[in-house]
């Protein structure tokens, strides 16, 4: 964890110096810090290579001790993704780390500058920081493949989420382990009830910017390596709360856009890449198959079985004796040899038509089918629907935030993007729709079928370009 610790051995001059001081009760002699205290005796430093030294604090540190914290280390904060950008190897546990700390320095600039005009106490800067730290905890193996992908296929409208999982957790975690927390003040860190604005700054549901966000934006862009220009600190010294709702000043509009931008970006580029979602398709086609012989979908509804999944399910599955689990194997070993379901084509769905859009399904692919030397089966084709937006589907999250003028105005007030730029965009959504086919010889029939899909939903090929030939005739 990149400790900072002091060594036990000293020279000869300072031993003696120690000899001849009078003798101070020790940490252990005295009693254990309360709920938000700060004790540095009992905390511990770590180094983060996003945020420097963090010191995480006597509590902190009890739930990060934890089998089910450690847990953390074996979910890669981006599943599958290193199989394309080899550096996004980071994992949950530095991404934790890393909200604990941004939550801690939210919490310490309100209550400099507003602390006594919101009774900011460091209970609430404790809980705040807590809230941050445990957010992650009830993610699944593989980042949000297990929820959004997994969990559907094998279990038809589940309704299963991983924060829904981190409460649970949390609660096991405090029971098992003896967690030294009161329940009122663990109540809060599941939800803030009188102060709301407390439960925004990690997770805003209200208007999206919170610390999260800062975190992983700015840890996946310096991952993947691309540049990142958006300075969340600007918008961490900036915040003032008015009337329960966290606002930010008029100057830092496009800031605040860049936020957003630059996230949509990430879902473009890294999260939905083309190639990452072809490794994401055949290891839910894995898991499904592994499924009913492991019980994975049975571990997602009990705390106590859930921390025991992570991403080395894969070795799992592969450690199976004899024949069992065929069909999951081959196509992890397809993953491994970067055999991948063949992308065929995509197109984005026409501004006029995102409103009353459906999913795409295999079906409709082969049912697109004309004439084919080769007849297709809904299981030779796979459909990625990608969805892409500023966090409010169609709507712009910026229209959701309040701003004010300056620190000596108490007026807050909403801004039109027309207010402020023209260059801004004027849609705030794109839906894409990705076709792969399972063999490479199948490139050609599975293209041409997407291809007459798009004419009969939209009168035209949709797509920017054919599928390239070479693509086309590639077989074993």
């Amino acid at each position: 964890m990149g400790e900072y610790c002091a060594s036990p051995e000293g020279d000869s001059a300072l031993a003696a110096a120690a000899a001849l001081t009078l003798p101070t009760q020790s940490p252990a002699a005295t009693d254990k810090p309360g709920y938000g205290s700060c004790d540095r005796r009992y905390g511990k430093q770590v180094f983060d290579n996003l945020h420097g030294s963090i010191l995480l604090d006597p509590l902190a540190l009890q739930f990060v001790d934890t089998e089910e914290f450690q847990r953390l280390r074996d979910l890669k904060q981006l599943g599958l993704t290193y199989l394309v950008y080899p550096g996004a190897v980071h994992t949950r546990f530095e991404h934790s780390l890393g909200v604990y700390s941004l939550a801690g320095k939210a919490m310490n600039n309100l209550k400099t500058y507003q602390g006594e005009e919101l009774g900011i106490d460091r209970i609430d800067v404790q809980t705040v920081k807590l809230a941050g730290l445990l957010h992650d905890i009830g993610h699944g193996p593989f980042s949000h493949l297990f929820e959004h992908e997994f969990l559907p296929r094998v279990i038809p409208g589940s309704t299963w989420s991983h924060e829904l999982m981190s409460v649970q957790l949390l609660d096991s975690i405090v029971n098992k382990h003896a967690i030294d927390i009161e329940h009122d003040y663990l109540k809060m860190i599941k939800s803030a009830k009188d102060k709301h604005f407390l439960y925004d700054i990690v997770a805003n549901g209200r208007n999206g910017i919170d610390v999260d966000k800062f975190d992983y934006i700015d840890r996946d862009c310096r991952a993947c390596g691309l540049g990142s220009n958006f300075q969340y600190w600007r918008l961490m010294e900036g915040m003032r709360v008015m009337g329960d709702e966290i606002c930010y000043p008029a100057k830092d509009y496009l800031s605040i856009h860049k936020l957003f931008s630059t996230r949509a970006d990430l879902h473009r580029t890294v999260y939905t890449h083309r190639k990452v979602k072809a490794v994401e398709l055949m290891l839910v086609d894995a898991l499904v198959e592994a499924n009913d012989y492991l019980g994975i979908s049975l571990h997602a509804s009990d705390p106590e079985d859930f921390w025991k999944l992570d991403d080395t399910i894969i070795k799992s599955i592969e450690t199976v004796p004899n024949n069992e689990l065929k069909k999951a194997k081959e196509i992890i070993q397809r993953i491994r040899r970067r055999e991948l379901y063949k992308f065929c084509n995509e197109y984005s769905v026409p501004k006029d038509k995102l409103e009353h859009f459906k999913n795409v399904t295999a079906q409709d692919i082969v049912c697109s089918q004309k004439s084919s030397e080769v007849l297709l089966k809904e299981e030779d084709v796979v459909v990625s629907n990608v969805k892409i937006d500023l966090t409010r589907g169609k709507d712009n999250p910026l229209e959701s935030i309040k701003f004010f003028k300056d620190f000596g105005c108490d007026e807050k007030f909403p801004i039109t993007d027309d207010r402020v730029s023209h260059l801004l965009p004027a849609y705030n959504e794109d839906r894409i729709v990705r076709v792969y086919a399972k063999k490479p010889e199948l490139v050609e029939a599975v293209s041409k079928a997407f291809e007459n899909l798009q004419v009969r939903m939209y009168g035209e090929k949709t797509q920017v370009h054919d599928t390239p030939k070479k693509k086309r005739i590639r077989s074993n």
